[in-house]
């Protein structure tokens, strides 16, 4: 049975699915860097890895190109990607439950902190997180384990095996892994059963209900 006091959640493919806001986003700003991609669902590979690590591994975009194209990304998706978004079902419970129990819940996210903010506000779960943390805008502390490491620097009280990340993307795996702490790999969001797998997580839940168990010690 698990001790665990903090949980980190991950945010897109966690909390929420942020599918079309996020792909059309990206959509619009390879539009605008001259590439056509009229196939949304080819761009599912953009949610959930800092923006800097896809358009370079997916487009080949150099640094000056991959910031540009980062920049429309944000013109289109400050103004409405961000809210065509929607909760996964039973995450409100979820959160609820545990906040009642006496876990600590924390955010841990890729996206920019500045806008996953808005986004826990807009669906008005923030009552539930004592903190979110995100990347910052100039695109330093994107990757997962340096978003881990702050938050393990913050909570610097507390014995790794106090925290858990979780994620839908091996992202959240590895960045568990290399700061030390256990993680639960969600195949319910947009990481494959093969990525979470191979990425070796502490624990795999296939729902919300069942992450809820796992984190709760019944299973």
């Amino acid at each position: 049975m698990n001790n665990y006091k903090i949980i980190l959640f991950d945010l897109d493919g966690t909390l929420s699915d942020p599918k079309v806001g996020i792909t059309k986003s990206v959509q619009y700003a390879l539009n605008k860097m001259g590439i056509d991609e009229p196939d949304c669902d080819k761009l599912e590979c953009f949610i959930g890895p800092p923006l800097q690590v896809s358009f370079t591994e997916y487009y080949k975009f150099d640094e000056a190109r991959t910031q540009k194209a980062i920049d429309f990304y944000r013109e289109r998706f400050k103004e409405k990607g961000m809210f065509e978004n929607e909760l996964y079902s039973h995450i409100p419970s979820l959160l609820k439950s545990l906040k009642e129990q006496g876990f600590t819940l924390i955010v841990a996210t890729s996206k920019p902190t500045v806008y996953a903010e808005k986004i826990v506000k807009y669906f008005s779960i923030d009552p539930y997180f004592q903190l979110i943390v995100g990347s910052n805008l100039d695109g330093t502390r994107s990757s997962k384990t340096e978003i881990i490491q702050y938050i393990l620097d913050t909570y610097h009280d507390h014995k790794f095996s106090d925290f858990v990340m979780i994620g839908d993307r091996k992202h959240d795996i590895i960045g568990a892994h290399q700061t030390g702490i256990d993680s639960i790999g969600v195949t319910y969001g947009y990481g494959s059963i093969k990525e979470l797998s191979d990425s070796n997580p502490t624990h795999i839940a296939k729902s919300v209900d069942q992450l809820k168990d796992i984190l709760l010690g019944r299973q």
